[in-house]
């Protein structure tokens, strides 16, 4: 599986390392853009800059879900929390918010994959052995 249909296309299952390369560069852009664009300029570019990032985010976790047997609706739930807490934590709100954010870790960062074929596809590390 390339990088491209990882971030473009929500259909089928990856495996934890290239997903986690994955989330941790549209992080980096995240924060990458943010630091480069002022107030003024964000406020144009924004629209365009930032529904790329969460359409590419909810590809690479609804893949990453669907690798541990989960529906990739659960994406929403996880982009939601990253957009609650980002940058910092404020309120009691976004405390559940970063819970979730833990959960999410745990799940896709931590546990390895369902062995064997699943509902969304086969197991894409079985793949790499044939």
């Amino acid at each position: 599986m390339g990088f491209a249909e990882l971030f473009f296309s929500g259909q089928g299952r990856a495996p934890r390392l290239p997903s986690l390369i994955a989330a941790a560069t549209l992080v980096g852009l995240a924060a990458l853009y943010e630091a480069l664009v002022g107030s003024t300029l964000h406020w144009i570019t924004g629209w365009a800059v930032y529904p790329a990032l969460f359409y590419a985010g909810a590809c690479v976790l609804s893949k990453r879900l669907h690798d541990r047997g989960r529906s990739g609706w659960w994406a929403a739930l996880i982009l939601a929390s990253v957009v609650a807490v980002w940058p910092h934590p404020e309120s009691f709100l976004d405390f559940l918010f970063f819970l979730v954010l833990v959960w999410a870790f745990v799940e896709l960062a931590v546990m390895p994959g369902e062995q064997g074929a699943n509902r969304y596809g086969l197991n894409p590390m079985g793949l790499a052995a044939v």
